[in-house]
């Protein structure tokens, strides 16, 4: 069956296909085939209004995805080139959980943490939750050629990626006083979105 929605602001098509998987066609984009997404429509709803107010109105981009770029960090990097918007970026482990963060900025090879207190991180398990700066210190995000992170203090990340996009972790941190995102500490990768606003 397929149900119109609007996607942040940006209309189109999802189509329900088997074992549970969400395909999406983006309206008049004529290049765009469907496309598989792994957020549901109820999951959608919720993150929407937690979105950064200058994300509002913006068309919205799949600029990165395992199902087209492969599970490569430094494909990812290159994928965030040019870009000048906040990002959000939606992962899907092995178990079948969702969970994410919102970047302030692109992702990107760092020395030392960026971002702004309009990062943070959520997860959909086993319920929907958002986890937002507490202020308590300004590690947002941190990258380098290895490893993706997100949030720090106490010794550990809300969320680390490895290079392959494939091992990650997330533990309780003082940056957003998150819980575990993932229902354990070390999972594994399904898949990986990453959404501009532009």
């Amino acid at each position: 069956r397929t149900l119109k929605v609007n996607f942040l602001q940006w209309e189109y098509c999802l189509v329900f296909g088997g074992m549970g998987q969400i395909y999406f066609y983006l309206k008049g984009r004529k290049e765009c085939a469907f496309l598989k997404t792994c957020l549901l429509p109820d999951q959608i709803e919720k993150l929407t209004k937690h979105l950064p107010p200058r994300t509002i109105g913006y068309p919205r981009t799949l600029v990165y995805g395992t199902g087209k770029h492969g599970t490569s960090l430094k494909t990812l990097y290159r994928t965030m080139t040019g870009l000048d918007t906040p990002v959000l970026m939606v992962i899907k482990d092995s178990d079948g959980q969702v969970f994410g963060a919102l970047a302030a900025e692109p992702f990107k090879v760092s020395d030392g943490f960026y971002g702004t207190g309009e990062t943070f991180v959520f997860t959909f398990c086993p319920e929907f939750e958002v986890f937002k700066w507490t202020g308590d210190n300004m590690f947002f995000i941190k990258g380098d050629m290895d490893s993706l992170a997100f949030g720090g203090g106490g010794g550990e990340f809300a969320l680390w990626l490895d290079g392959d996009l494939y091992h990650a972790r997330s533990h309780s941190c003082k940056t957003f006083g998150n819980r575990t995102l993932s229902k354990k500490e070390d999972f594994f990768i399904q898949d990986i979105e990453i959404w501009a606003f532009e």
